[in-house]
């Protein structure tokens, strides 16, 4: 997956990751309610969204199914952050991320275990 997924393409496919294949028209009025945005917006994207292979739409009703996961969207911008901020450093991220948030007792235990179950 080389294709960058740009803020409002990543809005449109939260609503679709969320809730599911949807059809076009759906998706324009969840996005109409929850972001504003006006019909010809929300299509455009979603043609955007499909021209990089992230949805694809189905007759009838032009159902939008997601082509990737949540998850791994999530794992490819971790990565794009890591390595365009901070060198691929993972520790400098921590390190960044960690720096001014005070943990639980309970947060700490959950990133020592991630870290202990790699």
């Amino acid at each position: 997956m080389k294709e960058k997924m740009f803020d409002s393409e990543a809005k449109v496919m939260e609503i679709i990751w969320e809730r599911g294949p949807l059809s076009a028209k759906e998706i324009s009025l969840i996005a109409a309610d929850s972001i504003g945005w006006n019909k010809n917006t929300t299509y455009t994207v979603i043609k955007k969204l499909e021209a990089k292979g992230f949805i694809r739409r189905d007759e009838p009703g032009f159902i939008c199914t997601p082509l990737v996961s949540q998850e791994e969207m999530q794992k490819k911008e971790a990565v794009t952050l890591l390595n365009k901020f901070f060198g691929g450093s993972r520790k400098a991220l921590f390190s960044a991320l960690l720096e001014d948030e005070d943990l639980s007792d309970a947060e700490i235990e959950e990133l020592r275990d991630l870290i202990d179950k790699r």
